[in-house]
């Protein structure tokens, strides 16, 4: 009785994980057979999952200035997003570690503020982000959504970062302290390298969300040398070269660095560092 139990939770968890794949993958196959489809087919009334006469010109397309400058939104997102996780992991670990193991006057407060930020709905915070870009000049730069995306994403770098900090024994800490490390020594030597799945995990998360954000990004650019990929996509959807095959192209094209990105980053996600670091 016990084993028949357990074989069917087994097959149910397994048909579970089945239908979590199908559902999060079939939406990308769809977006790959459109973009490998020639326009009359990819309009069809009975579509096909599987090209009858895949192409690549619609992902040539794409890559044509001519038709759509690609490149140059690719690198202005790239750029933005980058620099923002960057700067979000350098800034989050000193203030996450002040959080979790320095004792000042109002350490308590501060913390709360960070998360009481937090709570607020980013769309409530246009109207005061907007006036502080304007009258500090940054309107139509890149500067501007590299602070927008720190102000966005700084609360959650410093709740992460922190939660991990505590972690780590203080032993590790006291004892290269004793040996004559300073502080700031401390952390860049210590708690950075047994920190490494915590600040991937925030880097990850930072440039996902500076990379995949529309809103903001609509608001604050609006030359096209400045554009991100999500607002030239956008553009392209009402213009006389859209297509529903170059807007799949131009989309699956633009998922590839955070794909690259996580495939790099993915293991240091192990765990065991902390152990390993304390028998040392």
């Amino acid at each position: 009785m016990v084993t028949n139990n357990r074989l069917i939770n087994r097959v149910i968890l397994y048909c579970l994980v089945l239908l979590t794949v199908v559902t999060t993958v079939f939406p990308f196959l769809v977006m790959l057979s459109t973009a490998l489809k020639p326009n009359d087919e990819a309009l069809q009334a009975v579509p096909h999952l599987i090209p009858q006469s895949a192409t690549l010109q619609h992902f040539k397309d794409v890559l044509n200035p001519t038709i759509f400058p690609f490149w140059t939104y690719f690198t202005n997102s790239f750029q933005i997003s980058f620099i923002t996780a960057l700067i979000s992991v350098v800034v989050g670990t000193m203030g996450a570690y002040s959080f979790a193991r320095l004792e000042y006057k109002g350490r308590g407060a501060i913390q709360r503020g960070v998360l009481l930020i937090y709570m607020f709905s980013g769309i409530l915070l246009v109207v005061p982000l907007y006036k502080m870009v304007t009258m500090a000049g940054l309107y139509d730069t890149k500067m501007s959504l590299i602070v927008t995306y720190l102000v966005l994403t700084m609360p959650v770098s410093l709740y992460m970062l922190g939660n991990y900090f505590r972690t780590i024994p203080q032993s590790l800490e006291e004892a290269a302290i004793i040996d004559g490390l300073t502080r700031i020594q401390v952390i860049y030597k210590i708690v950075v390298p047994l920190s490494i799945p915590a600040i991937a995990s925030v880097f990850i998360y930072v440039f996902m969300i500076a990379w995949n954000d529309y809103l903001f990004a609509s608001v604050f650019i609006v030359s096209e040398k400045n554009m991100t990929l999500p607002i030239g996509l956008s553009h392209l959807f009402h213009t006389k070269h859209y297509v529903w095959g170059r807007m799949m192209a131009a989309s699956l094209l633009s998922a590839i660095p955070v794909v690259v990105l996580f495939s790099i980053v993915e293991k240091y996600f192990a765990g065991g560092l902390t152990a390993g670091g304390e028998k040392g």
